[in-house]
């Protein structure tokens, strides 16, 4: 499976967007004080905008206000077109933000200049395009029986002692480990809820699947949900994200359905661990809530920031409160762009942190700065990097001011070159349950996410606070394994280490 780099904006953001790194992008300036067009790429069509009006605005909350102020703005935007261009209302964020939709696809230029002409409105505080994210992870299209003393190098110490790879048939050191089964020890993550926002889950006999169904499908799209009409729906399932050639761009090929949800909601905690089967999860004591965001060609930005208030406790629109709020959210996909405070996204996660939930993400596996990928980029979030075996650097993951990293594979060997989890067989809807291997910092990332529920687990274990977001990332940080291989490029604080993250945490006042 080749690289899922996080994309930008798919024409209907909502997608899990296939659009490459390499892809070109509008020579754009850094956001403004009231709209942003970094996320636009010159190779991709947009229908979606987000406007936030200010407050005591006769538009904000009133969709016809809102069609006619958009459809003014495109008058006077000059769009050449046979098709008059219209808006469609389509609903309020959670974040205040309004929806709309136009009635063609328009080209980045066109979209560029409907949004210039938006935010020239006194009564418009924020306007930015609904884009695409997408997922960040390179598969082993293998399917294995696995075990944890036989795959998971991943969990242990990084010092560099042996771990008996299969493959090779020989010991390779490791020193890219995050010393998971030791902290263990001292906690498992117990009485500490994890959203994974993702492609959603499967059926699989090896992970904890009790709150599947009171996770949520924040998909709007019928497109790409798959689902026969638009609309969100109760339940946090994976049904498949496949993609048939041109479906998501012209020219673009054709591919199986990711499972990606599966594999990183096993890595967090989901696995069922200690059970004589399979393979073990990071935070295994934990709840994790599957919450689906990503479907056919990529997800979008506006049900990314929505999913996200959901998940850590706020109110959507139209949405039934969540009874099993996240004090960790884990986000193993992103796209291009520069994560603006006032923009959906920016106030997603300050609201969730402002909740006390820990955001962990992807810092992006297209090997550029982190500062042109957004929501890794996005303040007080912890964005992880990725790490092979050797504690290298991965060859794919971003760097730059990421907060630290963690073991996310490097492919030197079809064992301890992958980080293993709980998959499934299908190639289009969902099939019969295996494990697989994927390097990516989406695999990091729920090493990181996991740990962060194990450090408030303990907390809980000793009768005292749950930390802030800021101390969270101030003790990974400090507690960081330097790399045993000088990085060529930063990535942050070192390598996640498990036990003293944990440890750290339980010394705190």
């Amino acid at each position: 499976m080749t690289p899922h780099i996080l994309k930008a904006i798919f024409a209907p953001l909502l997608l899990i967007i296939s659009v490459s790194i390499e892809a070109t992008t509008v020579d754009m300036p850094p956001p403004t004080k009231n709209f942003n067009l970094r996320t636009l790429q010159n190779n991709q069509t947009y229908r979606g905008i987000l406007i936030n009006y200010r407050v005591g605005s006769s538009m904000r909350g009133h969709a016809s206000s809102v069609e006619a102020n958009v459809d003014a703005a495109a008058g006077h935007a000059s769009l050449s077109a046979a098709i008059a261009l219209h808006a469609h209302y389509v609903r309020q964020l959670a974040t205040g933000a309004e929806l709309v939709h136009m009635n063609r696809d328009l080209s980045a230029s066109e979209t560029e200049a409907l949004i210039r002409q938006i935010a020239a409105d006194p009564a418009v505080k924020y306007v930015e395009p609904e884009y695409l994210m997408k997922l960040d992870d390179i598969s082993l299209p293998v399917d294995l029986d696995l075990g944890f003393p036989r795959y998971q190098w991943d969990y242990l110490q990084a010092n560099g002692a042996g771990f008996l790879d299969d493959s090779l048939r020989t010991s390779v050191p490791d020193w890219g480990g995050a010393e998971i089964q030791h902290a263990w020890q001292l906690s498992n993550g117990a009485g500490i809820t994890i959203a994974s926002l993702d492609t959603g889950v499967t059926v699989h006999p090896d992970l904890d699947l009790s709150l599947a169904n009171a996770g949520y499908d924040f998909i709007s799209s019928a497109d790409i949900s798959g689902r026969p009409a638009d609309g969100r729906i109760p339940g946090g399932w994976d049904t498949g994200d496949w993609e048939t050639a041109g479906e998501c761009g012209e020219g673009a090929a054709a591919k199986n359905s990711s499972w990606h949800g599966t594999h990183v909601f096993g890595t967090v905690g989901g696995e069922l661990t200690n059970n004589i089967l399979g393979l073990s999860g990071t935070a295994y004591g934990a709840q994790v809530v599957p919450i689906r965001v990503v479907g056919h060609c990529g997800g979008s930005n506006a049900d990314i920031a929505d999913a996200i208030v959901w998940a850590s406790g706020g109110s959507v629109p139209g949405v039934p409160a969540n009874r099993h709020p996240a004090q960790v959210l884990s986000l193993s996909l992103g796209g291009q762009g520069t994560c603006d405070p006032d923009g959906a996204l920016g106030q997603a996660i300050s609201a969730a942190l402002g909740r006390g939930a820990v955001v962990v993400v992807a810092a992006g596996n297209a090997n550029v700065d982190v500062s042109t990928v957004e929501p890794a980029n996005c303040s007080g979030v912890v964005s992880v990097a990725a790490v092979g075996i050797s504690s290298q650097r991965a060859f794919y993951s971003d760097y730059g001011a990421v907060t630290l990293a963690a073991p996310g594979g490097d492919r030197t060997s079809p064992t301890s070159g992958f980080i293993w989890s709980a998959f499934n067989s299908g190639t289009t809807v969902p099939g019969t349950p295996s494990y697989h291997g994927s390097v990516g910092t989406s695999q990091a990332t729920p090493h990181v996410a996991g740990i962060v529920a194990m450090m408030q687990s303990y907390r809980l274990i000793l009768r005292k606070q749950l930390l802030t977001p800021a101390k969270v990332i101030a003790l990974l940080q400090s507690t960081a394994t330097p790399p045993n291989v000088t990085p060529d490029k930063p990535i942050g604080a070192g390598i996640v280490n498990g036990y003293r993250a944990v440890q750290a945490a339980g010394s705190q006042p």
